[in-house]
């Protein structure tokens, strides 16, 4: 790869100065980011309309890194589970859900995590980096491409639910959105944008106070402290209770309820004392619940729990005015939790290595 500044860091403004710095015309500016963000070119080759010198010149002075499909994972309900090979060789990990009316894109935010969700497979990839604007963009779009591909229709919702956690990520992840929403870019509709968080309460504040215009879910699994912070180390730092008064903050800023993701594991959180904990929280915030069946890692202490302790979940929730939906699991019949693919997809590619 070109060793020259990453092309889709400059901003339009910046395009246009470099141009007439570099004694071409200012309208170039403005194709080059046109090229990059509404039509995602992926060489500076392919700018038809700029001069071949001009093009050459870019390829020198710039670095244009790509990313391309590893491994694509194909489910018999439809889900695409992709193996996204970055520049420097590093894998992530998006999914397209296809459904009757949507078309949904899961895309990560950083390579690996580091916050070691006890259930979650990302916990045992260590964390090796965030994502640029950049790659959290060409997730989207390459989902957006599979969606016209494979089923006849455009991308329709993002939801920042795969590896990672993205307000640790907060600029980039913030940056990739306005472009995914911009006019000159996917012109997707933010209403349309999910971001899922364990729940950082200083972060949430901030972004109630920046006034974004996404959408909130946080990953809760359980609203008793003894019991969340055994499974999520997170919790220790910021409890339940941080948590809530973050979320009853964002509701006050922004007026849009938030989603809590709930899974419910046997012998673990399934107990009228868990139940009774979380309608508790839920009449303090406006809010939905999610009751996610659980895409085992291979733990034999998580196990999903049994239909009758999510039936006790809803009927609770909805006795308490909370409506709360059972998302079954998609993917099923392949590596459907988050990192597994990533996993198994880098030991396929250190092993097809030459020795």
């Amino acid at each position: 790869m070109p060793s020259g500044k990453d092309i889709r860091s400059l901003s339009r403004e910046n395009l246009r100065t470099w141009m007439k710095e570099a004694g071409e015309a200012v309208f170039r500016g403005d194709q080059v980011y046109d090229w990059l963000w509404t039509k995602q070119a992926s060489s500076f080759e392919a700018m038809s309309n700029l001069p071949k010198a001009l093009r050459a010149r870019l390829e020198v002075d710039f670095s244009f890194p790509q990313q391309s499909l590893a491994t694509v994972q194909r489910s018999s309900d439809g889900t695409l589970k992709n193996a996204v090979q970055l520049h420097d060789g590093l894998v992530v990990e998006s999914v397209l859900i296809p459904t009757e009316k949507r078309i949904t894109a899961c895309v990560s935010s950083q390579v690996g995590c580091s916050l070691n969700c006890a259930f979650c497979a990302t916990a045992k990839l260590k964390r090796m980096r965030n994502l640029e604007p950049h790659e959290i963009f060409d997730q989207v779009v390459t989902i957006h491409r599979q969606g016209l591909e494979e089923f006849g229709r455009p991308l329709t919702n993002i939801v920042f639910m795969g590896m990672g956690e993205p307000l640790l990520n907060y600029p980039n992840v913030l940056s990739a959105i306005e472009r995914i929403t911009a006019p000159d870019g996917l012109g997707l509709s933010p209403k349309r944008i999910t971001l899922s968080t364990v729940g950082l309460p200083k972060m949430i504040v901030k972004m109630a106070d920046e006034g974004v215009k996404f959408n909130l879910a946080v990953s809760l699994h359980s609203a008793r402290n003894v019991v969340r912070s055994s499974m999520m180390p997170i919790n220790e730092v910021s409890p339940v209770e941080e948590v809530v008064a973050a979320v009853q903050h964002w509701y006050r800023i922004t007026k849009r309820r938030i989603t809590f993701e709930y899974v419910v594991w046997k012998g673990i959180n399934d107990s009228p004392e868990d139940i009774a904990a979380l309608v508790k929280v839920c009449k303090k915030v406006p809010c939905k619940v999610n009751l996610i069946e659980y895409n085992a890692i291979g733990d034999p202490r998580f196990q999903q729990a049994d239909p009758a302790a999510l039936e006790a979940y809803q009927t609770a929730l909805a006795a308490a005015g909370v409506v709360a939906k059972v998302r079954r699991s998609r993917g099923k019949d392949i590596d459907a939790a988050c990192g597994q693919l990533r996993l198994k997809t880098e030991r396929e590619l250190s092993d097809s290595k030459p020795s």
